[in-house]
């Protein structure tokens, strides 16, 4: 979930292109801000947890909303899409179909919290059928949240790619150079989860995923945040740079960012003691 978050933050500046398509940057500055992206982040962890380890795809959809709305009004001025921020304050909100990028870079939470990679894609379809509710927005979801359930499990990235490209289709045949080259501003999932993969697959470290990601240019914070996201449960995170990410959010984001952590701490302390 930090992954994500702190992906956003340093995309924050590049976004539609101000960034020179480059790795070679200044990885944090003072203008640097977390967006709608480490907001809804943030509210789907929050209902996962309210919901339950257990809880049905009805139920789960159900604390979705409540939360995301809850968020989304509190800071309604993260840099929402129009049709999602109209979501936000509808009084019965319904799925408008979107394919968008916002259900993959929103549901990190869901690939730390299950025991299974059927439950985590369950958990994840769930989230983004509230809003997102095209086949290619579930897709995208799922793909983030099955790569960070495999990240974390200690699956190889030979296994990791063996496993997208055989159960969501993605194509990966580009490289990041041909990527930089032909790339304009789109905020689609069938355009971000290639880039946000590749940036994650050719990666070194948190931080190589996440400068891959910004030297794409165009929708960096997404891009970011996605592979911030799949990069930490592989890697993990920097203490310097958890520390860095902590200290630029808001007190109600970092309580439930800590909230999260205690949980899957507790989680893993208890299946080593078993």
């Amino acid at each position: 979930m930090y992954g994500a978050i702190l992906g956003d933050i340093i995309g924050s500046r590049f976004e539609f292109d101000r960034g020179g398509k480059t790795k070679d940057f200044e990885l944090l500055t003072e203008q640097d801000n977390w967006t709608d992206d480490s907001v809804m982040t943030v509210a789907v962890a929050e209902a996962l947890m309210d919901a339950g380890k257990d809880a049905g795809a009805g139920e789960i959809e159900a604390t979705c909303i409540r939360s995301m709305q809850k968020w989304g009004r509190k800071y309604p001025y993260a840099g929402y899409g129009a049709r999602f921020i109209n979501w936000v304050h509808a009084k019965k909100p319904e799925p408008y179909g979107s394919y968008g990028n916002g259900s993959a870079m929103r549901v990190s939470a869901a690939g730390w919290l299950y025991d299974s990679i059927e439950r985590t894609r369950e958990v994840a379809k769930a989230c983004a059928n509230v809003s997102h509710n095209h086949p290619e927005g579930i897709k995208g979801a799922e793909c983030t949240a099955a790569v960070i359930y495999l990240g974390r499990k200690g699956a190889s990235k030979e296994e990791i790619e063996a496993y997208v490209k055989a159960e969501f289709r993605y194509d990966l045949h580009e490289t990041l150079d041909e990527m930089r080259a032909r790339h304009c501003h789109v905020e689609t999932c069938m355009d971000s989860l290639p880039k946000a993969l590749k940036s994650f697959l050719d990666g070194e470290s948190y931080e190589d995923v996440v400068r891959n990601a910004v030297s794409l240019g165009g929708d960096t914070d997404t891009l970011a945040a996605i592979a911030g996201a799949m990069a930490e449960a592989f890697y993990d995170m920097p203490a310097l740079l958890r520390e860095q990410c902590r200290a630029r959010v808001k007190k109600d984001m970092l309580e439930v960012m800590e909230r999260f952590e205690r949980l899957i701490r507790h989680g893993e302390a208890r299946k080593s003691s078993v």
